[in-house]
């Protein structure tokens, strides 16, 4: 099976074939900058924007949209339930200069479906296509969807809604092997992704646990798709991106010692304490990445307990550089983990 290395919407040619997922409070300009830092991001994506709130101007939701100048190609993704509104708020999104607007047909929250939008549009495809169509309509930039393989086990209906989707001027589809009802978890199963691929004629990305080099291969093989999407598994270790990029290229990945890990944390703190309006506010983003970024670290549990219970920035800050200067010296075979047991150091490399 041959790997993807690039993939082209329109006349948008996107290189390498392994692009950032859009994540609800995880992948705003701060944590795409982090993930641009390291390189090798074929594309990057928005958090879902509510459509309504664009339309009526909400400050926050425009803010969710701000990109750097040279954060390209970058799409937004918005979501919604009412084609009118989806419309205006794909062309006020469109006036701000991304290079791809997209539309959430995945997302699973509870709040978002039960006004009928993201992964609920997959059980009412008529809704579904009078939405495509009338931001197809608003469009002249590349148009986009992601979506799940579809609402329940029973209405796995990705394919039809792919296939009518590409009849309506969608120019790539990425799709999520989990239903709605799967949440964050059910049993794997990416049959539709590879039936959509067969069937449709733009292309078709792969999404979910798609975690690093072997989970990337395996939808490949599996699906035959055109690239890959890499949602959680960036936050715990934004270098995936880059390792499974360098992988489709035949290229030996880049090893990521204690002292980069270190970096590239304690700047992406220094970055969202600028970005932020306050410091509760940016200490409590922080925490959040931490939770995922210490994961599979040995002994990471220590420093994010430490982390978790910090009051100030600053203070997490200093339990950030200590323990990365730790485990430095640790990978260099120094004995600084004294007192903490080998077997917590295992289970923390697998958690």
């Amino acid at each position: 099976m041959r790997l993807p290395t690039h993939y082209t919407v329109r006349d948008l040619r996107i290189s390498p074939a392994v692009v950032l997922a859009p994540m609800e409070g995880v992948t705003d300009v701060t944590f795409r900058r982090l993930v641009r830092q390291i390189g090798d991001c074929g594309m990057t994506t928005t958090e879902f924007v509510a459509s309504e709130g664009l339309t009526r101007n909400v400050e926050r939701m425009h803010q969710m949209c701000e990109f750097d100048e040279d954060e390209r190609p970058i799409a937004i993704q918005i979501y919604g339930r009412r084609p009118d509104a989806l419309a205006e708020a794909a062309r006020i999104v469109q006036d701000m200069g991304p290079t791809i607007v997209d539309l959430n047909m995945g997302c699973p929250s509870k709040k978002v479906c039960a006004h009928s939008g993201g992964s609920a549009l997959l059980k009412d495809p008529a809704l579904a296509q009078e939405i495509v169509r009338a931001m197809r309509k608003a469009l002249t930039l590349p148009f986009t969807v992601k979506m799940r393989s579809g609402f329940d086990l029973e209405n796995r209906n990705a394919p039809d809604i792919a296939y009518m989707c590409q009849e309506e001027g969608v120019e790539a589809i990425t799709i999520h092997w989990r239903t709605r009802a799967d949440g964050y978890s059910g049993e794997r199963a990416v049959d539709k992704i590879a039936q959509t691929k067969a069937r449709l004629r733009i292309p078709v990305l792969a999404n979910g646990d798609i975690v690093d080099i072997p989970s990337a291969v395996r939808m490949v093989e599996e699906t035959g798709c055109d690239g890959v999407m890499v949602g959680r598994g960036a936050i715990r270790n934004p270098w995936a991106i880059k390792q499974i990029a360098q992988h489709f290229r035949g290229e030996e990945p880049i090893e990521v010692t204690a002292e980069e890990r270190g970096r590239v944390l304690v700047g992406y703190l220094d970055d969202i304490r600028r970005r932020f309006r306050t410091e509760h506010a940016a200490l409590g983003r922080f925490k959040k990445i931490v939770s995922y970024f210490t994961k599979g670290v040995p002994y990471g549990g220590t420093v994010r307990v430490a982390i978790l219970h910090s009051e100030t920035l600053d203070e997490a800050r200093d339990h950030a550089l200590g323990f990365f200067d730790r485990l430095a010296r640790y990978e260099a075979g120094e004995p600084v983990f004294q007192g903490v047991s080998e077997d917590v150091a295992a289970a923390e490399a697998t958690a």
